[in-house]
């Protein structure tokens, strides 16, 4: 597939998106959010892809925020609208069934933030740094950053940071469970592949179910959510990635999940 702003390859059923504006530090414009939807549409139905990286190129910047041409021309219908399809490509990627992991190879500021936290494990090299600094144009995170920086690093530190704009360290980010792990820049993306295939060697479709319920801790309560839980579980039982897993766990020998 081909893209103006973003690079895609497909080896090994792991899918690697580059958003590709250097010059502009990755920023997200409109046309790469167009084509974020697109592509995430395409690997949500890929028979083929089984993980998918995102990182950006160079090595300045993951996605230094949204394109400020862009904001500095909106009103307050055109911005809700701006939040709204903003929105609607992060949850996308949220809810994609194959896990997406964000390579965080800079700055990862406003949008570009948030699209990290959009992704379900985050990894960064050192020199990555992390921020909702959108109060300094006089605004608030508008693609969800409220929501998924609170629900993951608590209210207290999220109200700090989006409240004063502060950007935050690779090894803060750590420290705070923003990320899982942090690595030498030249380390960060051969680190990642090897998370992908190690989850790739895993049933297929115990991964998305896995997906599923992890993501339902957003959406329902504890009693909704386990009964979720007992659906995915029950219809793992019934396949056959799970006779292959059981099988192979009790003749002692790795198991072979067809692809």
């Amino acid at each position: 597939m081909q893209f103006e702003n973003l690079l895609f390859e497909e080896k090994n059923n792991i899918a690697k998106v580059i958003v590709n504006r250097p010059d502009k530090l990755n920023a997200l414009n409109n046309k790469t959010l167009k084509e974020l939807n697109e592509l995430f549409s395409f690997i949500q139905n890929s028979d083929s892809i089984s993980v998918v990286i995102i990182t950006g190129a160079g090595k300045k910047a993951f996605v230094a925020g949204a394109d400020i041409k862009e904001l500095a021309i909106l009103n307050s219908q055109s911005g809700r609208e701006f939040s709204q399809f903003g929105q609607s490509v992060f949850n996308k990627i949220e809810n994609c069934n194959k896990p997406v992991i964000a390579a965080v190879n800079g700055f990862a500021l406003g949008g570009g933030c948030e699209l990290a936290l959009a992704c379900h494990i985050r990894l960064a090299s050192e020199n990555a740094k992390f921020g909702q600094p959108e109060v300094n144009l006089g605004i608030i995170p508008g693609y969800g950053g409220t929501q998924r920086l609170t629900r993951l690093i608590g209210k207290g530190l999220a109200t700090e940071y989006i409240l004063t704009g502060d950007m935050i360290s690779a090894n803060n980010a750590l420290q705070i469970g923003l990320v899982n792990k942090v690595f030498a820049p030249e380390k960060l993306i051969s680190e990642t592949e090897k998370l992908a295939e190690k989850i790739i060697s895993k049933g297929k479709k115990a991964i998305a179910a896995s997906l599923k319920s992890i993501n339902s801790v957003n959406n329902l309560s504890l009693e909704e959510g386990l009964k979720q839980e007992a659906n995915e579980f029950g219809k793992c039982c019934g396949s056959t990635e799970f006779k292959e897993g059981t099988t192979a766990f009790l003749e002692k020998r790795k198991p072979n999940f067809d692809r």
